[in-house]
């Protein structure tokens, strides 16, 4: 059974696998290679992960093929997106809730890479409605 407790764990583990990554890495680079390596460190933790996943969109009820993809889907359950901005913005927070809401996914993680604590200043995390029907 997937709890809050599980999934705040399982949080820990993505947000260590970034850190790792920053920390070797460091900011400054494309996002392209941070998702590489990230996939490269998912890997080694052994974390269950689909890369660059296809999300569903529907429009009155009619699935729409517009190739939108979500950078990372953890253990079925966790969307993670990636970026290397200079900035977090509103839109960058949007298109993350709007992943886990059209997925259906209970949590998500936004990190970006360009800044020099990652822990810090580099991950936000963002629940809805699936969430809150989790123990």
């Amino acid at each position: 059974m997937i709890t809050q407790s599980y999934l705040t764990d399982l949080t820990y583990k993505i947000n260590g696998a970034c850190i790792e990554v920053h920390k070797v890495l460091g900011p400054g680079l494309l996002e392209s290679v941070y998702h590489k390596c990230l996939e490269e460190e998912f890997r080694l933790r052994n974390i269950n992960y689909k890369s660059e996943l296809k999300v569903p969109v529907y429009y009155k009820g009619k699935e729409i093929n517009c190739d939108f993809f979500c950078d990372f889907l953890i253990e079925d359950l966790i969307v993670v997106e990636l970026k290397s901005v200079s900035k977090l913005t509103e839109i960058h927070r949007a298109q993350l809730l709007n992943y886990i809401n059209l997925m259906k996914k209970p949590k998500g993680i936004l990190v970006n890479f360009n800044v020099k604590n990652l822990y810090h200043e580099g991950q936000e995390t963002f629940v809805n409605q699936y969430y809150d029907m989790l123990f």
